[in-house]
């Protein structure tokens, strides 16, 4: 049965992120939406993104929305980077670019 599930609003300084959090047995499944593309968890692949022509980053090693937006970019497809997402800038940076 499924229980734990949680979306929430984030504020940021460019606009608001809608937040998809899914419990799974370990770790949650995260991805933060803004109005041009989407941050990722580990769980997801950039790979899929890209042949579908999304904007996305994938940031790894987290737990919670608040860590996505303090967690370092691991990859950026090429839609996210001509919005100005690159590796090694924060979650919350390359969000703010998606709006």
């Amino acid at each position: 049965m499924l229980k734990d599930m949680l979306v929430k609003q984030i504020i940021l300084e460019k606009g608001c992120a809608l937040g998809l959090c899914f419990q799974m047995q370990a770790y949650p499944l995260l991805v933060l939406r803004a109005e041009k593309g989407f941050l990722m968890c580990g769980y997801l692949d950039t790979r899929a993104a890209e042949r579908l022509v999304d904007a996305a980053a994938k940031v790894t090693g987290v737990k919670t929305f608040e860590d996505m937006l303090k967690a370092k970019i691991v990859e950026a497809t090429p839609a996210a980077r001509a919005l100005g997402v690159e590796p090694g800038m924060t979650g919350e940076e390359a969000l703010n670019k998606m709006f």
